[in-house]
């Protein structure tokens, strides 16, 4: 059964800033050591609030004490992938939904850390473009980056249980993701989003919206750090010391989140230019907080992976014949534990 949410912020009267600054070194950014070990690190593709564990672990000297010397670059997820792969980027933040499908086809990444443990993917509608339910979305107009990844995935399974299919809608693309800012125009009657990210968006542009949960409708695994095969042969211990550092930043976090707003504006200081950039993005991390764990992680603590809900991803995915997963694909062909803290 699909949960369906209507919400109005309007009266806190604020907006999330869509952020476009490059992602570069962070004033206070410790120095690494002379023998510390290089590791490339892509994130998505806006900086902002939601990678502040990245930002606070590197700018707090956590990765240096590790002996590690950490680059942050963003790219979206597609290109993610295929850099972790030929060995280009050290890790990655990746959709567990895009993991499958390119380990199926031969990409050689794996899965070693979750980040989020709730998925935080949903499909944003407009309540006055008479979308009550997932079944209202036939013949409409929604807006994604592109078909791909874990938003794409989002509408794909929604639409499915409800009956629609992706052939009874009509696809707007937006690669450069303002889909939210299409919505709020009256562009689109629906979208692909994030509930820590675009509903906020939406909600302080005082839209009167119902989400859908992609969690109501199909099991998918949320985003979390890959790495090659070949990177962990040569750089074990490294990655080892990156996945601790990072989910330690994340617990700090989660005690005093304005750790994470703090770290984040010293790289992208558009997000402390007001009070109301402040307020906002502290408001963002609060959310994204909440998705940081699930059922996994509560019991083992953040990282955690939970192997039966990538079983159930695998499966889903296999069923989805434009997706090219191969239904012998294994849980132990996407996942490695074996960079996890020992707890």
């Amino acid at each position: 059964m699909h949960q369906t949410f209507r919400r109005s912020l309007a009266s806190l009267g604020i907006a999330l800033m869509l952020v476009t600054a490059a992602c570069g070194g962070a004033d206070g950014t410790a120095s690494p050591s002379a023998g510390a070990t290089h590791l490339s690190v892509g994130l998505g593709y806006i900086p902002g609030v939601q990678f502040a564990p990245f930002y606070l672990a590197q700018q707090s000297g956590a990765y240096a004490a590790a002996g590690l010397d950490v680059t942050l670059q963003n790219q979206i997820d597609p290109d993610l992938l295929t850099l972790v792969g030929s060995g280009n980027l050290d890790l990655a933040l990746a959709d567990g939904t895009s993991v499958i499908p390119a380990v199926s086809q031969g990409i050689p990444v794996r899965y070693i850390a979750t980040i989020y443990g709730t998925l935080p993917n949903v499909v944003i509608a407009r309540a006055d473009a008479g979308i009550a339910s997932p079944a209202d979305l036939a013949g409409k107009r929604i807006g994604t980056p592109g078909a791909y990844g874990s938003g794409y995935l989002t509408l794909l399974g929604i639409l499915t249980d409800a009956g629609v299919g992706i052939a009874g809608v009509q696809l707007d693309l937006y690669p450069d993701y303002g889909q939210t800012q299409a919505l709020i125009a009256g562009k689109v009657d629906a979208i692909t989003g994030y509930a820590n990210n675009d509903l906020l968006q939406a909600e302080g542009a005082g839209l009167d919206v119902n989400v859908f949960f992609a969690a109501d409708s199909a099991p998918f695994a949320g985003p979390g750090l890959i790495t090659a095969p070949a990177t962990i042969a040569a750089k074990g211990a490294a990655l080892r010391a990156f996945v601790a550092a990072t989910l330690d930043a994340m617990a700090q976090i989660k005690t005093n989140p304005q750790l994470g707003v703090d770290a984040t504006a010293k790289v992208v200081p558009e997000i402390a230019a007001t009070p109301v950039a402040r307020a906002t993005a502290l408001k963002v991390l609060e959310a994204t907080i909440q998705i940081w764990s699930g059922a996994a992680q509560d019991a083992n603590g953040y990282g955690a992976l939970d192997p039966n809900a990538w079983k159930q991803s695998i499966a889903f995915l296999a069923a989805l014949p434009d997706q090219h997963v191969k239904a012998t694909l294994s849980v132990n062909d996407v996942l490695d534990t074996t960079l996890l803290p020992t707890r």
